[in-house]
């Protein structure tokens, strides 16, 4: 089951002849889920061979021009495309003047809805719900209203042991009363404890996604145990004064945060254009967290499946 995390642009505001504005692919299971869309986004969508129409949900950070500057184009050439299939854009409040207006001038032949999902809450909060996966929002700490987002899958039905079906004459009903979780108290008064007859098949995974943000405490509450942290890292260290007049974060800033949430890897993206050669980010990050990569456009970064922690066996 695909789990994985591509760059689609890893610049931070002015773009570079090498390097386009934010904008990503997460593919949890065949779904594709756009993060943030710079100006440029359908063109490396089309690089890097995404198809346009399997999107159906687009996460916004917040209301700067390299996070949102793409979405334009992007939804006049689904239209172009005959889509027709609900389209959700999940942003803050300050999206939905910015779409009607659009949607006003360059919207009278779409066949498809643009559902706008405002994002408000300074909680960790639920925002798209399926059958196998589930994503968050949480506020991150910029100059404007600007949020992070948590991909997580939920656990999948326990398996049975094998040898206990035949052991414990299991019916097909207490089978999938047990693959849901559940303890059985037979008629006879026999009890069967769910947990002594299965086990976990893998250990659901978790992506995490910070761009735009000062340091913020809140941040590691949030995302605790996540498996993969995106987190900007637009500034070095000795720029530090700048990252904090920006409300930005620096190569350093960001390996904390994967130290302290104990990510197993941390990908940075959201370079400043002063960096032609972005290893002096790179080096400054593995200082702190050895496991930590640039966010090379049309890199894919495999999530792979896990065996279950002990406790959850």
């Amino acid at each position: 089951m695909k789990f994985s995390f591509t760059s689609l642009g890893c610049a931070s505001a002015l773009p570079t002849v090498n390097r386009f504005p934010s904008a990503h692919v997460l593919n949890v299971h065949e779904r594709l889920f756009l993060i943030d869309c710079g100006e440029g986004c359908q063109m490396q969508l089309r690089k890097y061979g995404f198809s346009f129409l399997k999107i159906q949900n687009i996460f916004i950070s917040h209301i700067h021009g390299d996070h949102i500057f793409g979405i334009f184009g992007l939804l006049s050439t689904m239209s172009l495309m005959g889509r027709s299939a609900d389209l959700f854009i999940h942003a803050p409040k300050a999206f939905s003047g910015i779409l009607a207006n659009f949607i006003k001038h360059f919207g009278d032949m779409f066949k498809y809805q643009v559902i706008h999902k405002v994002l408000d809450s300074d909680q960790l909060t639920i925002i798209y719900e399926g059958k196998s996966m589930e994503i968050l929002s949480f506020p991150l700490n910029h100059r404007i209203d600007c949020y992070g987002f948590l991909f997580r899958e939920k656990r999948p039905m326990r398996n049975v042991y094998k040898e206990r079906v035949d052991e414990l004459a299991l019916t097909l009903h207490e089978i999938a009363r047990l693959k849901a979780g559940e303890d059985i108290f037979r008629e006879d008064g026999e009890f069967l404890l769910n947990a002594e007859l299965t086990y976990s098949p893998y250990k659901p995974r978790s992506f995490a996604y910070c761009s735009d943000t000062a340091p913020y405490e809140k941040i590691t509450d949030f995302i605790q145990g996540v498996d993969v942290l995106y987190h900007e890292a637009t500034f070095a260290k000795d720029l530090k004064s700048i990252a904090q007049t920006t409300m930005h974060s620096t190569a350093e800033d960001a390996a904390n945060v994967a130290l302290k949430v104990g990510a197993r890897q941390l990908i940075m993206g959201h370079f400043s254009s002063r960096y032609r050669n972005v290893n002096v980010l790179l080096n400054e990050a593995r200082e702190l967290f050895e496991e930590s990569y640039i966010a090379e456009e049309g890199q894919e970064f495999e999530i792979p499946l896990m065996a279950p922690d002990i406790n959850t066996h």
